[in-house]
C-alpha cells in the first residue's frame, strides 16, 4: 500500500529520468540551445510533478486524471528526445538509455491507471497494490 508518492514505481523512474536529462542537457551544446533544454526539462519534471500531485489529490479519479497528463508528458519527453538525438546533442548510446527510461515510465503509468480504472474500490488512492509500490 503507498503511503506516500515517493513509494510509488512510476515516480520513482520519473525522478530519475529527470535527472538523467538535467545532467545531458547541461553539456556544453544541448546547453546552448536555450529552448529545448528548458522544454525537455520542464517535461520530465511535469511527469514527476503530475504523479505526486495525483496522488496527493487522494480521490481516484483526480489521481487517474493526472497521470493521465504525467503520461502524456512522457509523450512529449521522448519526442523531444528526438530533437536533441536528430541535432547530435545526444549520442546513441544515451539517447537509447533515456528513451527507454521514459518508455518505461510511460509502461508504469499505463499499467497504474488500467489497474485504478479496473478496481473502482472506495475511491481512495491508497489502496495500490504492492507491485505499484516500493518501500
Amino acid at each position: 500500500m503507498a503511503e506516500r508518492f515517493e513509494d510509488l514505481r512510476a515516480w520513482q523512474t520519473a525522478r530519475s529520468l529527470t535527472n538523467q536529462v538535467y545532467a545531458l542537457s547541461g553539456k556544453e551544446e544541448f546547453g546552448n540551445d536555450w529552448a529545448l533544454k528548458d522544454q525537455i526539462r520542464r517535461a520530465a519534471i511535469s511527469v514527476m510533478s503530475n504523479i505526486s500531485e495525483g496522488f496527493e489529490s487522494r480521490t481516484r479519479p483526480r489521481f487517474i486524471d493526472f497521470l493521465g497528463r504525467a503520461k502524456a508528458s512522457a509523450g512529449e519527453f521522448r519526442s523531444q528526445l528526438y530533437v536533441a538525438h536528430d541535432q547530435g546533442y545526444v549520442d546513441d548510446k544515451k539517447f537509447e538509455a533515456i528513451s527507454d527510461r521514459a518508455d518505461r515510465a510511460s509502461r508504469q503509468l499505463y499499467h497504474l491507471i488500467q489497474h485504478l480504472e479496473k478496481n473502482n474500490g472506495s475511491g481512495r488512492v491508497q489502496e495500490i497494490p504492492e507491485e505499484y509500490v516500493t518501500n
